[in-house]
């Protein structure tokens, strides 16, 4: 498990994330419908089998490849026809390009593209990310809601706007109950926040809330990082958001600076339990702060 003090070290935690990767064994937990999950090569992964081949959501990190290739062939022989990123950041998209050279048609939204498609500094992690190579873009994006029929069930596709990224989507296997929402929910842990590509707390409490309309107590929720989960988790996780940032926001209105609101910790009940992965409780303040 990454440390919440290694961010504070010079090294970008981009650097400690994909060592983590490179190490991490790639785990495979059977969901339903022939839907599963992957663990273990940065964010989440999803796979869907069936007749039409295999649809992956989200790439990992491309130091996995050989385990994540290792996980697919367990799982079943058909091919991988099709990927789709649930937004542009590193640990769900590295593994675009070899993907795509597997056969996968890369579905995104149109923001994942023009994101990846630029060199992006995200002063938060302290790295810039250049611009990705033509075989690791989008082959087909959407703006707003997308639809595709694959292995003969209907996926449903909704962008939610400037949340963890302006790029954020979900994607909704409403035959088989399973939802998958992507960074918008790290479950288990405070979410990083992404301002370089208008992230913003707000936006992340909405597409909570849009997520949960969608949830019943039977729909299972796989979130960008973090174990499956369900509505009541996904709650949990809005009501600390929520509470959290309404704290910030009133000390803000007030005129505190962004040092004496961390040094408030307005987090501070919630450290325990959200505090343990990338973003401990002092950044997360910083990160709503500064998005308020």
């Amino acid at each position: 498990m990454i440390a919440p003090r290694m961010v504070f070290q010079q090294q970008s935690p981009v650097d400690i994330i994909i060592n983590e990767a490179s190490t991490s064994p790639v785990t495979v937990e059977v969901l339903r419908n022939n839907i599963s999950l992957l663990l273990g090569s940065g964010g989440n992964i999803g796979v869907f089998t069936g007749a039409d081949g295999k649809l992956l959501i989200d790439a990992g990190i491309d130091v996995s490849q050989k385990k994540i290739t290792n996980a697919l062939t367990g799982l079943s022989p058909e091919p991988i026809k099709c990927l789709v990123n649930t937004h542009w950041h590193f640990d769900h998209t590295s593994g675009n390009e070899w993907l795509h050279k597997e056969g996968a048609t890369i579905v995104a939204h149109t923001n994942t593209k023009n994101n990846l498609s630029r060199e992006i500094r995200v002063r938060e992690w302290n790295h810039t990310f250049p611009a990705a190579p033509a075989g690791a873009l989008p082959t087909r994006v959407f703006k707003d809601k997308h639809t595709m029929d694959f292995n003969g069930i209907s996926i449903k596709m909704q962008h939610m706007p400037n949340a963890h990224t302006d790029s954020d989507i979900s994607l909704h296997f409403e035959n088989a109950d399973v939802l998958f929402v992507g960074d918008v929910w790290w479950n288990g842990y405070y979410p990083f926040i992404d301002a370089d590509t208008k992230g913003n707390i707000n936006g992340v409490i909405a597409a909570v809330n849009a997520n949960l309309k969608k949830a019943t107590a039977e729909t299972i929720i796989i979130p960008g990082h973090g174990p499956r989960g369900n509505k009541k988790e996904l709650e949990a996780y809005g009501e600390m958001l929520n509470t959290i940032t309404d704290k910030i926001k009133t000390l803000k209105n007030r005129g505190n600076t962004i040092s004496e609101v961390v040094a408030a910790k307005p987090t501070k009940v919630y450290d325990e339990k959200y505090g343990n992965l990338i973003v401990n409780g002092d950044w997360f303040a910083r990160l709503v702060y500064n998005g308020v």
